[in-house]
């Protein structure tokens, strides 16, 4: 009898192995994965840890109101640690191991440039939620910032009006990678259809989390003294920021003399320097937290409300990351399932009432419009807008400024017509 028992007992342990496999198949089906791609260490972690923070507030807040298609929204976040190779190391394991449906991340175009052969070659999606120097478009990345001609001409525009303070001379500063040279070769390009000549156009670029900035600072100190109107166009990434701006207040360099406009400096990089000495100082974004819509008041206080700290600014790319994530999700209910190729050609045409206070579209070219807002720095580290575009600007990726991308296709969109999309509403979650 005893052995008739020992007999089924081992009969039952072995179903049961069996069925393991299987059981945990049937949970991962229970969850839908989400990667998240963000240096949390290096000279970009300044910058991109709390776009990994905002990334986490929505999927809980989307996972308290029922999940995605009756399934748990799952964050599988990893580092790569301001390290380019290693966004590609990571990219190929969040989609070929972990089985993620979609990634949000990058902040650096050369992070992006590293990991995009990756996302093409397995068919992922990712979500990039930078404004970047344009001169890309892919199947496989949704682009949520802006592209230089929906704002780093414009802003540039800005400078030269009288409104702007009739800039004459210009400095191209920026961090030694692909977005501060392409960009600034699109600046030049423009600046030299207004007739401003090379002699009036300063370049210069240093290396990710430089902070000896005495010489440079000098230097535009003496270029801005001969004669005319100049203006320094900051290009400068990540952590480097904070002694860069730090030597401008050691130097005396106000903004009514030499006005800095930065295209990657938000509230959070201000939040590391005292800006007393900063104040007038400019930033181009789509996106402040300052804005005055009922939008930003709930992206400002859903963020205070997770954090639990009422003292955590907002930022641009932070509110890009955060429409990316509400088109997919709208996307993903549209088509019904998280297949690429359907999310894909669901998110044409998705469109949401922004926390800037502006409807936002994503185009055929996986581009969204943008409005184009410069800020100028207070004491309290927040930005007053001073100027901002009337209406979001379309996206075109190629610059009309380059003689290499005359002829290109601006609409640059697929060979089906998106005839089933829909609008997303900020706040459905």
């Amino acid at each position: 009898m005893r052995s008739i028992r020992h007999a089924w007992l081992r009969a039952l342990s072995a179903a049961l192995l069996l069925l393991l496999p299987a059981i945990g198949s049937a949970r991962a089906q229970d969850t839908i994965k989400v990667g998240i791609l963000h240096s949390l260490s290096g000279t970009m972690a300044i910058s991109e840890t709390i776009l990994k923070d905002q990334m986490l507030m929505q999927i809980a807040e989307l996972n308290a109101h029922g999940g995605l298609l009756g399934k748990k929204v799952e964050p599988v976040v990893v580092d790569p640690a301001s390290n380019w190779p290693l966004f590609a190391e990571k990219a190929r394991e969040l989609l070929s191991k972990d089985k993620v449906a979609a990634v949000f991340g990058c902040w650096t175009s050369v992070s992006r440039k590293s990991v995009l052969p990756v996302f093409e070659e397995l068919n992922g999606l990712l979500f990039y939620p930078l404004e970047y120097e344009g001169e890309e478009a892919s199947y496989n990345v949704f682009y949520g910032g802006s592209v230089p001609s929906n704002k780093a001409v414009p802003a540039v525009e800005y400078l030269m009006s009288k409104e702007g303070g009739s800039v004459k001379r210009f400095v191209l500063e920026g961090t030694d990678y692909v977005y501060p040279r392409t960009s600034n070769k699109i600046i030049r390009a423009f600046l030299h259809s207004r007739g401003v000549s090379d002699a009036d156009i300063r370049e210069n670029y240093t290396p990710f989390g430089f902070s000896d900035w005495q010489t440079e600072v000098a230097a535009i100190k003496k270029f801005a003294s001969e004669g005319k109107k100049t203006a320094v166009i900051s290009t400068i990434n990540g952590d480097a920021n904070v002694p860069f701006y730090k030597e401008l207040a050691n130097q005396g360099v106000k903004a009514t003399d030499i006005p800095v406009i930065g295209f990657s400096m938000g509230e959070e990089e201000l939040a590391g320097i005292d800006t007393k000495n900063l104040v007038g100082h400019l930033a181009a974004w789509a996106y402040f937290e300052s804005v005055k819509s009922p939008e930003n008041a709930v992206f400002i206080k859903k963020w205070h409300a997770y954090t639990k700290d009422d003292k955590r600014v907002t930022n641009d790319p932070m509110e890009a990351e955060y429409i990316l994530f509400h088109m997919w999700v709208h996307a993903v209910e549209q088509a019904g399932t998280t297949d690429v190729d359907a999310v894909r050609q669901a998110m044409i045409g998705q469109k949401i009432k922004a926390p800037s206070g502006f409807v936002e579209v994503m185009q055929p070219n996986h581009h969204l419009t943008k409005p184009v807002m410069i800020g100028e720095i207070q004491a309290n580290g927040q930005f007053r807008v001073v100027y901002k575009s009337k209406t979001a600007l379309m996206p075109d990726p190629w610059s009309k400024y380059l003689p290499e991308d005359k002829g290109k296709i601006a609409d640059w969109s697929y060979p089906w017509v998106c005839g089933n999309c829909t609008s997303a509403k900020y706040s459905d979650f």
